[in-house]
Parts: structure tokens; C-alpha cells; sequence
């Protein structure tokens, strides 16, 4: 399950599969069986109606569970450029060379964020998350020896301010981490089949056309909720524009 919501489109193709012949299953067994009687018919509408809305419950709770880290995301990403700019700003407020080593640090930390969001590749991810680790702890050596040559007021700035760079970006990978869980697509799966099942076996008469609509309707569902959620295999992805923003006006001449 988890390969399929980190690829949106091969879920589509495959959740849309099973819930057609799930459908076409319902239909096999009606005819297998007994056709229904008009007594069995009315209750198994309340069935139909009680399963289906529970699905749609279900698809439109993980809509917005998956909606919200997604702002969640974006929202991150923000925070993580204010912290690095303000820090940035702030080295105005060390000494020169040890000012000149700090930009140097965050323009090369700031490159390697932005590659933390437009990689896609685990390979060259785990190059990016070494990298990073190695200049954020270049970072934080250097606000740490200024905080303890000289202990006042301003060099504990500059320290907090670092460690907020430092912890923004730890927030974040928090962030991508934190998706729908599994049992929440599991249980909406086999709610989806029992729903498809229900609804091809009392059908009265076969309609290949009607029978597409619900299974279309719950797939495109899934192919939504987890193109939103998966930050890097899905169509919808956290754009750093506020960090290649920074990126820019650092660089400008």
C-alpha cells in the first residue's frame, strides 16, 4: 500500500481495477443466486445508502487530513526562508571574518534546502540530507564558538537564531514524514470493494455505464487524496518559491 500512495497514478489505475470487478463480482452472484425480492430490495437499499456514506465520510475526512499537511508543508517551507534570511541579516552582527564564513555557510545550506524539495531521488536525497547535516553543523561550530568567545547579549542572538534555522528544517522533514496512515487507506479500500460489491449485486438490471460511475468516482477519490499527500511522487508538490526567493536576493549583485 505504501508504494501505491507514493505513486498517485498507478493507485488510480489500480483502485479503479479492483472496484470494477468488485462490481462485476456483485453482479456474478446476484445472477449465481436467487434474484432479489422486492421485500430483500428495500433493505438492501439501506445497506447501499448506509455503506456509501460512510465511504464518503471516510474519502472526505483523509481529503482534509491530507489537505492539512499540505498546508502544513507550505506553510513550513515559509518558515524555514524567514529563518534563514533573518539569520543571514543578523551576521551583520559578527565579526567580519566570521561574518564572511556564516554567508558563505547559509547561501551553500540555502542551495542544498531548495535540492531537498525538488529532488525526487533517494540517492541524491541521502547526498543532500549529508550534506546538509554536515553544513548545519559547520553552523552551528560557528555561532557556538562567537557565543562562548564573546557571551553576550548579541552573540546569543545570533545563536538562537541559528538553532531556529537549524530546527526549521527539522520541522519540516517532521512534516514530509507525517502522512495518512495506512490503516486510514485500508479502511477506506475495503469499504470502497464492500461498497462496489453491494452495489452490483442489486442492480436489476446490467448497465456496464452506471456500473463505471461509482468505481471512476472512489478512484479519482484516492488518486486526489494521495497525489495531496505524497510530497514527492504526486502531481501537487511544495514548491520552494519563498526559499529560491532568498536564493535570489542573496545572490543578487
Amino acid at each position: 500500500m505504501a508504494e501505491l500512495v507514493d505513486r498517485p497514478g498507478l493507485l488510480l489505475v489500480v483502485s479503479f481495477a479492483g472496484l470494477l470487478l468488485a462490481a462485476l463480482l456483485g453482479v456474478v452472484s446476484q445472477k449465481v443466486w436467487s434474484p432479489i425480492r422486492a421485500g430483500d430490495q428495500n433493505e438492501l437499499n439501506i445497506v447501499q445508502s448506509a455503506a456509501l456514506t460512510l465511504l464518503g465520510l471516510i474519502v472526505g475526512f483523509s481529503f482534509a487530513m491530507a489537505i492539512s499537511r499540505y498546508d502544513q508543508r507550505k506553510n513550513l517551507e515559509e518558515a524555514e526562508a524567514n529563518a534563514i534570511g533573518t539569520e543571514y541579516t543578523r551576521a551583520d552582527l559578527m565579526p567580519e571574518s566570521a561574518a564572511t564564513a556564516a554567508r558563505g555557510l547559509l547561501k551553500r545550506y540555502l542551495d542544498q534546502r531548495i535540492l531537498f524539495y525538488l529532488t525526487a531521488d533517494q540517492s541524491k536525497l541521502e547526498r543532500i540530507d549529508a550534506e546538509t547535516a554536515k553544513l548545519g553543523a559547520d553552523l552551528w561550530a560557528s555561532a557556538r564558538s562567537l557565543a562562548a568567545a564573546q557571551p553576550t547579549p548579541v552573540t546569543a542572538l545570533i545563536a538562537s537564531g541559528m538553532n531556529d534555522v537549524l530546527n526549521s528544517a527539522d520541522y519540516t522533514i517532521a512534516a514530509w514524514l507525517n502522512r495518512i496512515p495506512t490503516p486510514a487507506w485500508w479502511l477506506m479500500v475495503m469499504i470502497g470493494l464492500a461498497c462496489n460489491v453491494m452495489l452490483g449485486f442489486g442492480a436489476k438490471r446490467f448497465n456496464s455505464f452506471l456500473l463505471l460511475v461509482v468505481p471512476l468516482t472512489v478512484s479519482v477519490s484516492f488518486f486526489l487524496i494521495a497525489d495531496i499527500d505524497s510530497p514527492r511522487g504526486g502531481l501537487v508538490e511544495v514548491t520552494p518559491q519563498n526559499l529560491i526567493r532568498l536564493a535570489r536576493s542573496l545572490n543578487a549583485p
